[in-house]
């Protein structure tokens, strides 16, 4: 019995001093930018011009439904799309066309501490995506863009 403490106390002792990793990603890991309709065809090329990483990082881009209907912005969608964003583990940032719906889901994506990228051209935008990730450090890809382009 005594042994078996032993090695509890020891294995809990070594949880503590290393950590559960958080902020460490593994080399070769996927991260997913998402970007509104407009942005989504300069942002594709961007990307591919990029070989499609970041430093070690796989990009992969995500393009939601366009959001416009007959006279103008269909909310329901845009917020849709964005909430969808933020509930992907693997997403870093949304690219949002200057639009009617862009306060709107600027809102929801800031509330998740995820980078929002308001940006006229997708492929500026997808750059400066890119430039974070790989200047990142020992940062988390989220928190790394977040912090530089967000």
């Amino acid at each position: 019995m005594r042994r078996l403490l032993v090695l509890c106390s020891s294995a809990l002792l070594v949880f503590l001093v290393v950590g559960c990793g958080e902020g460490e990603v593994a080399s070769g890991a996927r991260v997913s930018v998402y970007a509104a309709a407009p942005l989504c065809g300069e942002a594709r090329a961007a990307l591919r011009e990029a070989g499609g990483k970041a430093d070690d990082l796989a990009v992969r881009l995500v393009c939601p439904l366009p959001i416009q209907k007959k006279g103008g912005a269909d909310l329901a969608v845009a917020g849709a799309d964005a909430r969808r964003a933020t509930e992907d583990s693997s997403a870093v940032a949304f690219l949002e066309a200057p639009s009617a719906a862009a306060e709107f889901t600027r809102s929801i994506v800031e509330s998740a501490d995820l980078a929002w990228v308001k940006a006229g051209s997708g492929a500026t935008a997808m750059r400066r995506v890119l430039r974070a990730l790989e200047e990142r450090g020992s940062s988390t890809p989220r928190s790394a863009v977040l912090d530089q382009v967000g």
